[in-house]
């Protein structure tokens, strides 16, 4: 880099899209999810449930960002040494 020279890179490239704190895609799908069998099938016990992954994955946010790309990177990962 030649010396005096500076590129600005905004925040918002940076940094995850969050809603309720949680990665946009995991609380769309558990929000769907959670309405489906919430409404659908009529038992309200379940949405407890759907608050409560919301609550842990919002935590896990907080603690590393990028932690369900990380997770889901991870688990497509094949093995290869058999271990």
């Amino acid at each position: 880099m030649t010396p005096g020279y500076q590129i600005t890179v905004h925040n918002s490239l940076t940094t995850p899209i969050l809603l309720g704190g949680a990665p946009r895609i995991f609380t769309i799908l558990n929000a769907t999810f959670g309405a489906a069998i919430t409404m659908g099938l009529q038992s309200w016990y379940a949405l407890p449930i759907f608050l409560i992954t919301q609550g842990i994955m919002a935590y896990l946010t907080k603690k590393d960002p990028y932690f369900l790309q990380i997770t889901l990177r991870h688990i497509k990962q094949k093995d290869y040494y058999g271990v």
